[in-house]
């Protein structure tokens, strides 16, 4: 799937300063124009994955020099909000600071402690999701319920990987708490390689095979102890296939 196409913001301000303004602003345009560009972000109008306007394209919306473009760029690059590619553009690489901190973090931790935070928030969500769920997020569970099936009758893993984290976001995001779908969505990256790691023979082992229909089934018929129930079956299940791999770890014991 390619990104979409970068479009200016026309909420920017138009009206750029002379030189002179600039120079005079110093840091404190910096930081507005940084400020600018974060709420382009947070606001979903530069969605994850979305390449950036050009520098020539931002200096015409923010309404500033292209040296302090330049210098919050850099400064967004470095938090991990953007991400340079050589050659490319500017891409948004995080939805918020929280998800930008979260994602720096993440690549310094272990599987292990990357799935208890993952485990802890989707055995929360489920009970939730069934007592919250509405039509539309029903849909998307089914849908992502039904695309995770096809990949994984059609041994195509890389796919099923991205279908499964499809169904376990919407199933955190029809909690209808939006702090935990935020924290979720933040992790994703992290999720999506647990999920990857857990399932080296897919589609032959899968854990917690069944366990995604009966949660599934039971958000539909807003059934919360079920929906947990089928949830931490899900959970016991990655945590067996998790001690599965460190067991055969060459760091194992009698190794």
């Amino acid at each position: 799937m390619g990104y979409l196409r970068a479009r200016p913001v026309s909420s920017f301000p138009q009206e750029r300063p002379t030189v002179l303004s600039e120079a005079a602003s110093g840091t404190t345009l910096v930081q507005r124009t940084i400020g600018r560009i974060q709420q382009a972000i947070e606001s979903g109008a530069w969605p994850v994955g979305r390449k950036i306007p050009a520098e020539g394209q931002l200096v015409e919306s923010l309404g500033v020099g292209r040296n302090t473009v330049r210098e919050a760029v850099r400064a967004l690059c470095h938090t991990g909000l953007l991400e340079a590619r050589r050659g490319d553009g500017t891409y948004v690489r995080a939805a918020s600071d929280l998800n930008a901190a979260l994602q720096r973090r993440l690549r310094k931790a272990e599987l292990g402690h990357v799935l208890q935070v993952r485990l802890a928030l989707e055995r929360e969500a489920a009970p939730a999701a069934a007592r919250e769920r509405g039509e539309e997020d029903l849909a998307r569970i089914i849908s992502a319920l039904l695309a995770r099936r096809r990949a994984n009758e059609g041994d195509d893993r890389a796919e099923m990987v991205e279908r499964d984290l499809e169904f376990h976001r919407a199933v955190v995001a029809a909690s209808g708490n939006p702090l935990m779908t935020d924290l979720y969505e933040s992790i994703t990256e992290a999720v999506r390689d647990s999920i990857a790691a857990l399932h080296p023979s897919w589609p032959h082992e899968e854990p917690g095979a069944n366990a995604h229909d009966d949660l599934a089934d039971a958000i539909a018929r807003r059934d919360p102890e079920e929906a947990s129930r089928a949830a931490w079956q899900h959970a016991r299940a990655v945590e067996e296939a998790l001690a599965r791999i460190a067991a055969n770890s060459p760091d194992a014991d009698g190794s």
